[in-house]
């Protein structure tokens, strides 16, 4: 009996310093480490990672991960996106799938990301170049914020597109539409990834400043996995300060 090939998958973890809304959000003490290092120490024990990394231009941070015992690569370019950073750190890799983990979202939640990747196990895997998480909103200021970023799928569950915009617009508000938002944690094929840093910015994408937009415009099919867990993100001190009360 001939045993299926097991996918080499490791999780990348992009950390720039800066960050407009809160700078230096990365290296703020979360309970006596950095919020990188909690964010890497929680990607390494679930467990479901070959490898993990976080690959960084800052020094600050790279000496952070570095010292405490952790795997980081630093950047050789400039980058605009998490996407083309972890790209240039995987190019030489021989790896099959690579995940993105969000470095300013320190609480992981296993199943999701289990969920996640199993899609690239079950039948019809091989049409699928990249995977993403969705969860149901249900406030109307939620649905209308945005810093929400929407999706709509097919029957599939595969994207159609994604917007900062409420879709589907509610014209007919007895339709009950469930508003779907994105949340940024990605499990690319390593193929897909490397075409997504090889082809330049499009209009869609340029506009919504919403990067999994470049995948839809160049044809590569997302497919959507719905989680019921809400991410918790720490984008301004308030949220740092909520996850300093949740780690307790």
């Amino acid at each position: 009996m001939t045993l299926p090939v097991k996918n080499q998958i490791i999780a990348m973890i992009p950390a720039r310093y800066e960050a407009s809304r809160f700078p230096g959000k990365l290296m703020k003490d979360l309970h006596g480490k950095p919020v990188i290092l909690r964010t890497y120490e929680a990607a390494v024990n679930t467990g479901l990672f070959d490898e993990v990394y976080v690959v960084t231009d800052s020094d600050k941070i790279f000496d952070a991960v570095l010292n405490n015992g952790g795997q980081v690569i630093r950047s050789q370019k400039e980058h605009e996106c998490g996407s083309d950073r972890i790209a240039e750190a995987v190019e030489g890799m021989d790896v099959d799938i690579v995940l993105n983990v969000q470095g300013d979202e320190p609480f992981i939640d296993k199943k999701s990301l289990e969920k996640l990747l199993q899609v690239f196990e079950q039948d019809g895997a091989e049409e699928i170049d990249l995977a993403s998480l969705k969860t149901p909103l249900t406030e109307s200021d939620e649905i209308t914020n945005p810093n929400n970023v929407k999706v709509i799928t097919d029957n599939k569950d595969f994207a159609l597109y994604f917007s900062r915009f409420p879709i589907p617009y509610p014209r007919d508000t007895s339709a009950r539409v469930t508003y779907f938002k994105h949340i940024g944690i990605y499990a690319f094929r390593k193929s897909a990834l490397m075409d997504f840093y090889r082809l330049p910015m499009l209009q869609l994408e340029a506009a919504e400043k919403i990067e999994c937009i470049r995948y839809l415009e160049y044809g590569k099919k997302i497919k959507m996995v719905e989680t019921g867990v809400k991410s918790i993100g720490i984008d301004t001190p308030e949220d740092l300060e909520k996850a300093l009360k949740l780690f307790n």
